[in-house]
Order: structure tokens, then C-alpha cells, then sequence
């Protein structure tokens, strides 16, 4: 039988990267998938993808930064497979870069909105739709290792990230008796198009160097991870934070 053999999963962001990474893997372990993003032709791809290969899915596209959205995608995903066991809260952006004392006050309400705001959309309204299956359920949010340390010129990301860690906490203690398991994960640098189109080849080499393994990771890295904290394999893991940096923070 296969890990997620009979669930049903939800991953936000899922139109490239890492979303797309898991929502592929997830399904091949046998989770219907719901695939969500505000990207039309990336989400539709991987649900093509995961059909190609006998794959259950279907695209809702979705802004994770507005809880109607979030409230939406829930009850499509319990009407269209009959419940919800697994989410994955990936959808995040990169934002500006500027000092703290210098950075655009929308660009800070944006991020804010979308990597922490978003998030708690997520869990307010997967975790009611989980609890009514009376089979608890498994959720993974997607932070950051800068959820863990800090960098120059991202307070925006920074604050985000670092509030996912916490929430995914607050959220776990909250649940764990109920066999809701709420647990983050904090990938480095991986190569993604939030990486590789915004950056140049220099850039991404010399972030390579801050990693002790010597490279950038990659999202089927990531989502070999999230495949584990979202099976029956990880039973006893909840309120945990696993970062997957090639060393990055241990230095």
C-alpha cells in the first residue's frame, strides 16, 4: 500500500517549485491532489502531469493571501474527494530587498500578507475540514531557514518566515490531541524559478558557496521531507521545525 494511499491533499503554490515537487509526489503515493496557485498554466500543468501518470488532481486557482480563497479551496477539495487529510502550505513569494529603515510599506504589508497571512488562512480553515473526517490529518508549512536565522535586507521575509515557525507551533499544541499534526519545514537555497528568474548566474553560484555541501538544493529534495511529516510515517512529529539547508544554519 502506498504511503497516502485514500487521502486527500491539498498544496498551495503548486504551479512550480517545490509546490509543484510535492503535489507529484504526493500523488504518486497515492493522494487525490488538489492543486492550487494564482498561475493558471503552471497549476494546470501539474495536474496534466500527475493525470499523465495516473495521478488523481484537479486545479482551483487560488490567492492564499485572501481567506476566501482559502475557505473556497477547502470546501471544493471536501466536495469534489469527500474530506481532507493532508495540506501542504507552500505559496509564498520572495519581495523586495531594502534596509529596514528603508523598506516600501506596501512591500511589507504584501509579503506579510501572502508568507504569513496566508498561512493562517490555510490552517483556519484545513483544520476545521480535517477535524470533521475524525481521522486527524497531517499539515506542512512551508518556512524557510530564514525562519530560523536572519539576512540583510529581507525584514519582510524574515518576520514572515520566522512567524510560520511560530504559528506552526501555537497551531500543533492546539491539535495534538485531536491527531492533527502541524509541523515546518525550512529549505536553503533551492533551485526554483523564485531563485532562477530573479537572479543571475553569479548570484546563484555564490549562494551555492554558503551551503557546507557545496550546492543549492533541489524541490524533490524538499518534498521527499514534506512526503514524510505528511505520512503515518512521522506519527509521533508535531510542533517540529526541519530545516533541509545542506548545513546552511549549522555554521
Amino acid at each position: 500500500m502506498k504511503d497516502l494511499e485514500n487521502k486527500v491533499a491539498i498544496v498551495t503554490g503548486a504551479g512550480s517549485g517545490i509546490g509543484k515537487a510535492v503535489s507529484l509526489l504526493y500523488a504518486s503515493e497515492g493522494a487525490k491532489v488538489v492543486v492550487t496557485d494564482i498561475d493558471e498554466k503552471g497549476g494546470n500543468e501539474t495536474v496534466h502531469l500527475i493525470k499523465s501518470k495516473g495521478g488523481e488532481a484537479f486545479f482551483i486557482k487560488a490567492d492564499t493571501s485572501n481567506p476566501d480563497d482559502q475557505k473556497s479551496m477547502v470546501e471544493m477539495a471536501v466536495k469534489k474527494y469527500g474530506g481532507l487529510h493532508i495540506a501542504c502550505n507552500n505559496a509564498g513569494i520572495g519581495g523586495e530587498l531594502a534596509p529596514t529603515g528603508e523598506y516600501p510599506i506596501d512591500a511589507w504589508d504584501k509579503i506579510i500578507s501572502v508568507n504569513l497571512s496566508g498561512v493562517f488562512y490555510g490552517l483556519r480553515y484545513q483544520i476545521p475540514a480535517m477535524l470533521t473526517t475524525g481521522e486527524g490529518g497531517s499539515i506542512v508549512n512551508m518556512a524557510s531557514i530564514l525562519g530560523m536565522v536572519g539576512s540583510k535586507n529581507v525584514p519582510g521575509y524574515v518576520a514572515a518566515k520566522h512567524g510560520v515557525v511560530g504559528l506552526t507551533k501555537t497551531a500543533a499544541l492546539d491539535y495534538a490531541d485531536q491527531q492533527i499534526r502541524i509541523n515546518a519545514v525550512g529549505p536553503g537555497y533551492i533551485t526554483t524559478p523564485l531563485l532562477t528568474d530573479t537572479l543571475d548566474e553569479e548570484t546563484i553560484k555564490s549562494l551555492a558557496g554558503l551551503h557546507p555541501i557545496g550546492r543549492l538544493g533541489t524541490a524533490e529534495e524538499v518534498a521527499e521531507l514534506v512526503l514524510w511529516l505528511s505520512s503515518s510515517k512521522s506519527s509521533f512529529v508535531t510542533g517540529s521545525y526541519y530545516t533541509i539547508d545542506g548545513g546552511y544554519t549549522t555554521q
